[in-house]
């Protein structure tokens, strides 16, 4: 069966310093797809951050880009395999440069935090038990 990806292409502001704060987030950058003008930051196998430079980004859209810092023009939301690592990750992207946001969700079931990348660029990080989802 055919497994499907997702690309997320991010406008950012400085490429190197980008591409700095997602490896030590612990990811990784696929050099086949990156160059002077982006970069491809490999999340899972099936999931792909694309940073682009806001002149690279601009060649895909003839909609203004976006001040990410001042407005929201996406949310991405990340699964992690456990409360532990959903703290792990915010705190990752903490001491890389980027900034917690919005309050901590704690269902029981279900945890959560988001934090924001060096451009603004809002990440949710979310735990859900297995169990609840299969009842």
């Amino acid at each position: 069966m055919y497994q499907q990806m997702i690309f997320a292409n991010l406008a950012v502001n400085d490429l190197d310093a980008s591409k700095k704060f997602f490896t030590e987030l612990g990811y990784t950058i696929n050099p086949q797809f990156s160059d002077e003008t982006a970069a491809s930051v490999v999340i899972s196998e099936h999931i792909v951050v694309m940073l682009l430079t806001k002149e690279k980004y601009a060649g895909f859209t003839k909609k203004p880009i976006i001040d990410s810092t001042k407005g929201s023009e996406v949310l991405l939301c990340l699964s992690a395999e456990s409360r532990e690592k959903v703290d792990e990750l915010v705190g990752k992207a903490i001491a890389a440069g980027g900034t917690e946001t919005g309050e901590t969700q704690d269902y029981g079931f279900m945890y959560g935090r988001a934090f924001d990348d060096p451009d603004g660029h809002t990440f949710e990080i979310m735990w859900m038990d297995p169990a609840a989802v299969q009842g």
